[in-house]
C-alpha cells in the first residue's frame, strides 16, 4: 500500500523530485541536440554522440526511478544503482575517447561528475530509506 504523501519522509521528497527533473531535463537537452537542428544545438559547442545518447536515453530511466521512489518502491533504488554503473562506464569511455585526442567540452566532463555525484547519492538515500 502507497504511504500518505504527507508521510513521505523529506528525504523521498527531494531524492523522487530531484530524479524526475534529472529525467525529463535530460530527454529534453538530449533530445533537442539529438533531433532539433536549431540554436539549441549550436549553442552546445562540441558534442560527443555517444554521451549524449546515453544521457537521452537514460533520461528516462531517471524519471522511472523518480517516480519508483516516490512511491518507495525497491525496485527503484535498483534502477538508481544501474545509473550509478552507467554513467561510471559511459565516464570511463568518456575518459578513453579523451586520452586518444577526442575533442571535448570541459562542461561535458562537469556534468558527468554532477550526474555520477547526484545518482550515487539518490542511491544513497533511496536504499537508506526503502530497501534498509
Amino acid at each position: 500500500m502507497l504511504k500518505p504523501i504527507l508521510k513521505r519522509p523529506l528525504s523521498i521528497w527531494i531524492v523522487a523530485i530531484v530524479g524526475c527533473v534529472f529525467g525529463l531535463a535530460s530527454i529534453r537537452s538530449g533530445g533537442s541536440v539529438l533531433f532539433i537542428d536549431g540554436p539549441f544545438r549550436e549553442n552546445v559547442g562540441i558534442f560527443i554522440p555517444f554521451v549524449v545518447w546515453f544521457n537521452f536515453l537514460f533520461g528516462f530511466v531517471y524519471f522511472a526511478a523518480g517516480v519508483g521512489l516516490w512511491v518507495q518502491r525497491r525496485w527503484a533504488v535498483w534502477f538508481s544503482l544501474l545509473v550509478v554503473i552507467a554513467t561510471l562506464i559511459v565516464f570511463t569511455i568518456l575518459v578513453i575517447y579523451i586520452v586518444n585526442g577526442g575533442t571535448y567540452e570541459l562542461r561535458t566532463i562537469y556534468a558527468m561528475i554532477l550526474r555520477f555525484v547526484v545518482w550515487v547519492l539518490i542511491t544513497i538515500v533511496g536504499y537508506i530509506r526503502i530497501i534498509k
